[in-house]
């Protein structure tokens, strides 16, 4: 008779193949925003005003941030389900202990380096939606995102799917744990069984006799 204790292990693989998917989309959108995004050149002047057309940048900084919001909640509610399963199959074990401290450190990090790509992403995907005269960005203002805004936030794309998944193999369930049930066996008349059951009564006659192999009265 078989029973098995890991029943998430299976959903593993699907959640680490969508992770890196919709990961990879997010950084490709962030790299090809910081070459299509504006640049000084692209400012107009009227007197004291100013504008900047609108890019192709700031499609494509949404996207990522699409992108990588659905991989962290994807990833981060895949992995917290499985660990406080694993913690509450084996409550108190050391090894769980050490496991989950793990395990909430990676999770905690994959929040920080999201949010702050994010940060990021938001803000350099605003300048490129295009400012008006008197307007700007920013009281009236124009700005430009400097050269490695959206690089910078394609290299926290590729740290935040890191930790993602570092979180996932952290939080790997228990493998199946397998029991015989020897009574089970007994009942088929396995051949293995008898034999087994031989040795343990020559093994009980021997016990009970004594050192000067006398039996015991």
């Amino acid at each position: 008779m078989e029973k098995g204790g890991g029943r998430g292990l299976p959903c593993r693989p699907a959640v680490c193949g969508v992770v890196v998917l919709l990961c990879a989309t997010a950084f490709s959108c962030s790299l090809a925003a910081e070459f299509r995004k504006v640049k000084d050149k692209d400012m107009k002047l009227d007197g004291s005003l100013c504008s900047l057309p609108k890019s192709p940048a700031f499609e494509l900084g949404v996207a990522a941030i699409a992108f990588l919001t659905v991989a962290q909640l994807v990833g981060t509610t895949a992995a917290a389900t499985t660990m406080r399963a694993s913690t509450s199959s084996k409550p108190g074990k050391p090894a769980v202990t050490r496991g989950r401290a793990a395990s909430v450190a990676l999770l905690v990090l994959s929040w920080l380096c999201f949010a702050l790509a994010v940060v990021l992403l938001a803000t350099a995907a605003s300048m490129n939606s295009g400012q008006r005269y008197g307007r700007g960005w920013m009281d009236g203002d124009c700005y430009v995102a400097r050269t490695g805004v959206f690089g910078g936030a394609a290299a926290l794309v590729v740290v935040t799917a890191l930790l993602i998944l570092g979180l996932a193999f952290a939080t790997d369930p228990a493998p199946p744990r397998t029991t015989t049930t020897a009574t089970a066996s007994c009942a088929r008349g396995d051949a293995a069984c008898t034999a087994a059951s031989a040795t343990i009564r020559v093994g009980a006659a021997t016990d009970a006799e004594q050192p000067g192999g006398r039996s015991r009265q």
